[in-house]
């Protein structure tokens, strides 16, 4: 074949290449930057409302847009565009403060102008304790033996009625009483709801209180889970690792 018919074929299979995969990168980036994130839950700060193996879809248009919402986080404006703010008892995504290379997880309690606490492990919002209920205690499993673990649970209800529980793995821990937090305009109180576990805006050096430039999305629901140590890519796992009846489960 003389070169210069082979090199029009080969030119002509790039071009192909292109007109395929050009539409499907742009809506790729197109449902990434303005409609979801994906997310994979690393921690067990939020047990056991999320755990460890969870992945999630994050939707970035609840809150409007920053420029984290941008692809490397472009610092193409500051602000938010079509701002929508985060109510109280969301499970949001946010860029940690201090570093802002960093995702984190946790749950919206307070908001501009509030004043939070814990005293004795209880939470006090606006200087009144926030109403909950123990109920059945969440099973977890011993780091180094793997035997069960019991651990205390309660059904706490935020002010607006948002509902969910929290974990209680130690009966004076060091986060179970603190000062009284204000939190300042245009910023968020987060915090995980395995209270025990958790860095979160109670601890000011580390997370402390969230700029509202620095929320990327709500998190909306589950669509995959799998446990055991397993990681997602480790398909001959999946029949006894993945947790099927997590699939699906909306977090709203």
């Amino acid at each position: 074949m003389p070169a210069g018919t082979q090199k029009k074929q080969q030119d002509g299979q790039l071009a192909q290449a292109i007109r395929f995969w050009l539409p499907v990168v742009l809506l790729f980036l197109f449902v990434r930057t303005l409609l979801f994130q994906p997310f994979h839950i690393p921690s067990e700060s939020m047990q056991a409302t999320l755990l460890v193996g969870d992945s999630l879809f994050v939707s970035k248009y609840s809150y409007g847009y920053s420029h984290y919402s941008l692809p490397l986080s472009l610092p193409l404006f500051s602000g938010r565009i079509l701002a929508s703010e985060p109510r109280r008892g969301d499970v949001a995504v946010f860029r940690l403060p201090r570093d802002d290379s960093q995702d984190l997880i946790k749950r919206v309690i307070g908001l501009p102008g509030d004043r939070i606490q814990m005293f004795r492990g209880h939470l006090h919002i606006n200087g009144e304790p926030v109403s909950r209920v123990q109920i059945e205690d969440f099973i977890d499993s011993d780091e180094f033996t793997g035997r069960p673990v019991r651990v205390k649970r309660w059904r706490e209800t935020l002010p607006g009625g948002v509902s969910h529980t929290t974990l209680d793995l130690l009966e004076a821990g060091p986060l179970d009483d603190t000062p009284v937090y204000e939190v300042p305009a245009g910023h968020y109180f987060m915090m995980g709801d395995n209270r025990d576990d958790s860095t979160d805006s109670r601890v000011l050096n580390e997370v402390g209180y969230v700029p509202f430039e620095n929320m990327i999305g709500r998190a909306e629901i589950i669509y995959f889970s799998i446990g055991e140590g397993a990681a997602a890519w480790q398909v001959w796992r999946w029949p006894t690792a993945l947790r099927l009846n997590r699939f699906f489960t909306l977090l709203r």
